[in-house]
């Protein structure tokens, strides 16, 4: 059998998933997706995927990423009689398996080189918070994080500022055995947006786990007035978890866009992705 690698653009409501990973027993976006590949290609095993950010329980997505291997010649055969492109084939008849809190944007051919994971340069993230609670669009409620004290949001913006850089983010991070915890944070700001919405800009190469609610979970108290704006820039040097930085709930994290390089440097970049990162101090 020959094997074609194809990119998965997709999106989903995260609220009724465990995550995005595959788990015994759990509904997870992995195990739904995999699910409608299987079924599609009639492939005598699950069709394995891999992702380019594995989202947590309850988190969103908009831009999510993956890519797998499966069978040229199923893929090929996808459009049947029809004049559609096996792309357009494989998108219109996932719509019709997947349940409707996933939905998939495309699908394609891989370039050369491309690793849904590894390939990427970049991540975003979103995170909402809503600071007047009474103003809360109740269509918004499940990708909105409800706060009772007014947030200020000069003061948050400034504090997460002066975390971003290459640093290792260990009092951000549940740590892993064996796995680095060292990221170059790109961009992290925050803006209110002409509904009152504060939101939350999270940029960086990559991101360890639950390491951008912990990120917003140490703004927060600046914002309350609870802490000073330094607050944060000392528990990312501590490198260690603080008690006062609160992990925010999950589904006010969004998911939102994957960058990758031009199709010439996708298997450089994977190359460079899979070294361990490590600080000089």
């Amino acid at each position: 059998m020959t094997l074609t690698r194809v990119r998965i653009d997709l999106a989903y409501d995260g609220t009724d998933f465990s995550g995005w990973a595959a788990q015994p027993g759990r509904r997870t976006v992995e195990g739904e997706l995999s699910a409608a590949l299987t079924t599609l290609l009639r492939a005598p095993d699950p069709v394995r995927l891999t992702v380019a950010g594995r989202t947590d329980a309850g988190v969103h997505a908009r831009g999510q990423v993956a890519h797998a291997d499966i069978d040229r010649a199923a893929y090929a055969g996808l459009p049947g009689r029809s004049s559609r492109s096996p792309e357009e084939a494989a998108r219109t008849r996932l719509a019709g398996i997947l349940p409707p809190d996933v939905v998939v944007r495309s699908v394609a051919v891989a370039p050369e080189g491309f690793d849904a994971r590894f390939s990427a340069l970049r991540r975003r993230y979103t995170y909402r918070i809503c600071d007047h609670p009474g103003t809360l669009d109740p269509l918004r409620r499940r990708d909105t994080v409800v706060v009772k004290d007014e947030l200020d949001v000069t003061a948050m913006s400034d504090a997460a500022g002066r975390l971003v850089g290459l640093h290792d983010f260990a009092a951000f991070c549940k740590r892993r055995e064996g796995a680095t915890t060292v990221r170059t944070l790109l961009d992290y700001s925050w803006s209110r947006g002409d509904d009152g919405i504060l939101e939350g800009r999270v940029v960086a190469d990559a991101f360890c786990h639950s390491m951008v609610r912990a990120l917003v979970g140490s703004v927060v108290p600046v914002g309350q007035g609870r802490a000073p704006v330094g607050f944060p820039q000392d528990i990312l040097g501590a490198r260690q978890r603080d008690p006062r930085v609160a992990v925010m709930p999950a589904h006010g994290l969004s998911l939102e866009e994957v960058s990758y390089p031009a199709d010439a440097d996708l298997a450089a970049r994977a190359e460079e992705a899979r070294s361990t990162r490590t600080l000089i101090d």
